[in-house]
């Protein structure tokens, strides 16, 4: 295998594609269609299909009624923009459901949020591993709530 391609189910596929691509620092730019849309990352590689909950009748796509959005699913994304994705996604939601915070497993920075239509999207840092100063989850929320550069951070 060489890629997954990840397809959700959304109810607004147009509003869902400027979320994700407001989300990401893309460019607005309008999805395919009005029932499927895909994000592309720089390259072409797709790293999300949007597609209208019922459209083509596929069985784990026909409602939103059926089971809660994202339920057995985690959007986990890896991004080489950490700290402006940190910045654009305070812009898009009011409260995360995980501020940032260095993952134990990974050892890299991220924080998770929920898309318009409920689904779980963690953000996490590229690179690692992760070598700041404790305070840095205080000065990067800071910095993000008040859409300030961090770039005077230092690092151990």
């Amino acid at each position: 295998m060489k890629r997954t391609w990840t397809i959700i189910g959304v109810s607004d596929v147009a509003g869902s594609f400027k979320w994700y691509q407001s989300l990401f620092g893309q460019a607005e730019t309008p999805p395919g269609h009005d029932y499927f849309g895909q994000i592309l990352d720089t390259d072409g590689t797709v790293l999300l299909y949007l597609h209208q909950w019922g459209a083509h009748e596929h069985p784990s796509l026909m409602s939103p009624d059926e089971a809660s959005p994202g339920n057995g699913l985690l959007l986990f994304f890896r991004v080489d923009d950490y700290e402006m994705a940190l910045k654009r996604a305070r812009i898009l939601v009011s409260r995360f459901e995980e501020e940032p915070h260095v993952n134990p497993n990974t050892q890299t920075w991220e924080f998770s949020l929920r898309d318009p239509d409920g689904y779980y999207v963690t953000i996490s840092a590229l690179s690692g591993p992760a070598r700041r100063q404790p305070d840095i989850v205080e000065r990067l929320n800071r910095a993000s709530k008040k859409q300030i550069p961090i770039s005077n951070t230092k690092q151990k």
